[in-house]
């Protein structure tokens, strides 16, 4: 253990550990450990009370792409719990209608929900609680309330004239009595507790022809029944405004609901100074850490130095590189034929890791057997993107789960009356250029930045890590994870270490703005080190001290079954908690 100073210590345990972006959701994780259930049921618990807690970040209608190591298969297993583009959601419609991009906000980037699925059909198989006892803590957060926090009072006050003048369900539930809530004042969502206790009553129904009857049963009352039913029609009754002005019904049908549904899927993986490290598919940006930690294994980055010119000029421009093979590869694997196998191969990484200049910024896009691309960069420095949330869980057996569950932002659409949730808007990552590789086309899945991470190391589990940060969030983990490997530092201080990221590189939310040659450092970098990025040719944005993401890890020790769990401070809610 490291003895330099953290701002909060690495929590040890030995019967779990359970860490989130909000100290409820990780509270309630630990209380279903220590009911008996295991990662999953704690896992699928957490993202429930997500969704009443962090709504401006989550919702019951996003998705959430999910990584498990189970130990009685000594196995890594992917969930794929991305829903599809409507089956009308054509780039003929939107072109017809004057679309260029797809906005982000309002009904038309609607995805079919997957993360419910993604959760019950992981609980159905892994999990040993019952759907209700998995919703029972959402359900009273929900009814009762939870204070209100800075960063969602600032959400709704950012969209209080929205709700007024536009969005009346959601103005009910988010402006309680007329006025943005203050620090400290309690949010309920009496819809939404509803919602979840009828799914519930609907489990229990069918729970006496065995449990998975009970889960499938919730299911089709989400997908085929009343849930359904209550979307589509008011998406059907209610023309949304956009950030275009355009004023539109939603694309969603009854069977874009019914003929969804999430699966298992082998992860993708890669092998890093010993460590074997695990990602979901390239319908995540999952694989572009793999990308760069392949490319990073060909420099000595532990003499370069910490944080010093040389290593991070090293770091941003190994990102550059992968960044642009997924600008240019990654896409649902069931419509495009996404090279893996030799994106993520050593021989490719050494091909690649010889574009890197040692003393000069790169200023194209580079994708791998492509010309060099001259990027239109924004006049701005600035990348506005949403945020997520992230959980992780480590139980006594060993086992381990890594999720980022995301989408159904209260800011992007409005609260569906009697159900208390909004829908997603993840369809704005689709392009409307039929070349593009993320080419909107009915029934495909866009390809998220969402990217939860597993690693073991000599065949038994190590570690789970991740964090919110639309597409930094493979920049800062990498960091973290190097942080930890090459640099020594235990998980807390690795944490809380200042990182740098860039923005290079097309956005993956709307409007796909670029930012050629441009990297955002907190400010807690050594001035030597900005200013040796300068003289490469970097522009670089200083961002305050504590505001790049929300880191959260825990490490197991498999030999004495200890763990260690860690969370970033900042924005303050992310904690860890064991025993």
């Amino acid at each position: 253990m490291s003895s330099e100073f953290t701002t909060r210590p690495t929590i040890l345990g030995t019967h779990g550990m359970v860490t989130s972006t909000h100290y409820l959701s990780t509270q309630t994780g630990l209380h279903i450990l220590k009911k008996g259930g295991n990662v999953v049921d704690a896992g699928a618990s957490m993202w429930f009370c997500h969704c009443v807690l962090e709504p401006h970040l989550v919702g019951v209608a996003g998705e959430s792409p999910i990584l498990l190591y189970w130990a009685d298969d000594e196995k890594v297993v992917a969930v794929n719990g991305q829903g599809p583009a409507p089956k009308a959601a054509t780039i003929d419609w939107f072109k017809y209608h004057g679309y260029e991009l797809i906005p982000e906000d309002g009904f038309l980037p609607a995805v079919v929900p997957g993360a419910f699925d993604a959760w019950l059909t992981t609980l159905d198989e892994y999990g040993t609680f019952s759907l209700s006892e998995v919703l029972e803590p959402a359900i009273q957060m929900a009814a009762e309330g939870f204070p209100a926090y800075n960063h969602l009072v600032d959400a709704i006050s950012r969209n209080e004239k929205r709700f007024r003048s536009e969005w009346p369900s959601s103005a009910e539930i988010y402006l309680p009595g007329g006025s943005v809530p203050s620090i400290g004042s309690i949010i309920r969502n009496p819809e939404l507790a509803r919602t979840f206790e009828k799914i519930s009553e609907a489990e229990r129904k069918e729970r006496r022809w065995g449990r998975s009857s009970g889960i499938n049963s919730a299911r089709d009352y989400f997908y085929s029944g009343l849930i359904a039913e209550t979307i589509v029609n008011f998406m059907q009754a209610f023309k949304c405004r956009d950030v275009y002005g355009g004023e539109h019904k939603g694309l969603i049908s009854m069977e874009d609901f019914s003929s969804y549904r999430a699966r298992f899927e082998e992860p993708v993986t890669t092998n890093y100074r010993g460590f074997d490290v695990y990602k979901c598919g390239p319908w995540t940006q999952g694989p572009v850490l793999l990308q760069q930690l392949n490319l990073l294994e060909g420099f000595d980055l532990r003499s370069m130095g910490h944080n010093t010119g040389d290593y991070l000029h090293t770091v941003i421009e190994c990102a550059k590189l992968a960044y642009a093979d997924r600008e240019q590869y990654y896409a649902d694997p069931d419509f495009e034929n996404v090279p893996l196998d030799r994106l993520l191969s050593k021989s490719y990484a050494e091909e690649r890791r010889k574009l890197i200049d040692p003393e000069r910024s790169s200023a194209e896009l580079r994708p791998g057997g492509k010309p060099p691309i001259k990027l239109a960069g924004s006049p701005s420095t600035n990348r506005l993107e949403g945020d997520t949330v992230h959980l992780e869980v480590v139980d006594g057996s060993g086992n381990m789960i890594s999720a980022t569950p995301s989408g159904a932002w209260i800011r992007t659409s409005p609260v569906i009356p009697g159900l208390g949730f909004p829908m997603g808007t993840r369809a704005q990552m689709f392009h409307l250029d039929p070349n593009h590789v993320e080419r909107l086309e009915p029934g495909k899945k866009p390809s998220t930045t969402l990217t939860p991470s597993l690693v073991m190391k000599d065949g038994a589990p190590y570690m789970t890590f991740g964090t919110p940060g639309g597409d930094q969030q493979d920049q800062w983990t990498l960091q973290f994870f190097l942080n930890h490997v090459d640099f020594g530092m235990d998980i807390q201080l690795a944490l809380d270490s200042p990182t740098v990221h860039s923005t290079h590189f097309p956005a993956s939310f709307w409007p796909h703005d670029a930012h050629p040659e441009v990297v955002h450092v907190e400010s807690r970098i050594p001035e030597s080190t900005i200013e040796e990025l300068k003289r490469r040719g970097h522009k670089v944005a200083i961002d305050k001290p504590w505001s790049h993401g929300r880191c959260l890890a825990i490490r197991y020790d498999p030999e004495t079954g200890v763990m260690f769990g860690g969370a970033s401070p900042r924005t303050g809610t992310p904690y860890a908690i064991g025993w």
